[in-house]
């Protein structure tokens, strides 16, 4: 017993460490001890618990500025003090294609293909070989891609995640990951004036949608257990995506950043299946994590 509060006083120093590297003044952390024993001390319970000898893929949706980034890293802090865990945390935003071949893709299907993020925009085939390759009992050595949101494109290779050792657990956190295909119907109207005026002939929605059935469900079904970051409602995104970019402008020493307008404009791609998730998704999690409207976790729940 005394071992085992040794490794979890071990696990809460270095998550209250991290956080304080996070935190930003306009919105500090609240709660950090009560949140790390009512929801990540549970949650990482539970992946210790699902792990048998291999790999154990973990899925962590959620819309943009839910807290994905965040909460990927201190479950990664909390299983490898507390557990023993080797546990590779990455983004699918890491695998988005790169500038040159999205301008491809936007010149031979739909110009809205150009701007990243939704299904379409992302290397498929190098993300199912790398999730492969990590859950293979013949793993291999493996460089995992990083992408510059700041210059809107894939770092060179020498700078890319290099996996030496297999990992125990993979966080793989994506506002998209998990998603499902929608029905002809769902797609019939356009749900902001980005699809009303750029998108008339539902070329690009109808894209999108073929690609998740066709590219993406593969992928997602090498995921063995989802975690769902729940928002109140897409309103909510606009306003924590400014924070994102807040602390992106902190932590980037002077790159790129989005303007509010541009944000405004940059969520409209997301909108549509971030509606569909927050709809649908719940029933296909098995853990879900209610976020109230200040930003903060309110309820854990397994299903």
């Amino acid at each position: 017993m005394k071992k085992i509060n040794i490794k979890i006083n071990q696990a809460k120093n270095k998550y209250f460490k991290f956080l304080k590297s996070q935190e930003i003044r306009s919105e500090p952390f609240r709660d950090k001890a009560g949140q790390f024993n009512n929801f990540y001390m549970p949650l990482a319970n539970m992946i210790n618990n699902n792990y048998e000898k291999k790999t154990l893929c973990i899925g962590l949706t959620g819309s943009q500025g839910s807290g994905k980034s965040t909460i990927s890293y201190i479950l990664k802090i909390i299983l490898k003090e507390r557990f023993n865990l080797n546990t590779v945390n990455f983004s699918i935003d890491d695998f988005y294609k790169t500038l040159h071949e999205r301008r491809k893709m936007s010149n031979k299907v739909s110009p809205l293909f150009l701007t990243r993020g939704v299904p379409g925009t992302h290397d498929t085939k190098l993300l199912y070989k790398s999730l492969k390759n990590l859950k293979s009992l013949k793993f291999k050595k493996i460089r995992v891609p990083k992408f510059d949101k700041s210059i809107d494109d894939r770092v060179p290779k020498k700078k890319w995640l290099y996996i030496k050792k297999k990992p125990d657990v993979v966080i793989f956190e994506g506002w998209c990951v998990g998603v499902e295909a929608q029905s002809k119907k769902d797609l019939s109207y356009p749900l902001n004036s980005l699809e009303k005026n750029k998108d008339k002939k539902k070329i690009w929605r109808t894209r999108v949608n073929h690609e998740i059935k066709k590219n993406y469900k593969k992928i997602f079904n090498l995921i063995d257990k989802y975690v769902f970051l729940k928002v109140p409602s897409f309103k909510y995104v606009f306003k924590w995506r400014l924070l994102q970019e807040e602390k992106l402008r902190i932590t980037s020493s002077g790159k790129k950043t989005m303007s509010n307008i541009e944000i405004k404009n940059f969520i409209m791609f997301y909108e549509r299946l971030t509606k569909h998730m927050l709809k649908n998704f719940s029933k296909k999690s098995d853990c879900i994590i209610t976020i109230d409207n200040r930003h903060r976790l309110k309820s854990l729940r397994f299903n």
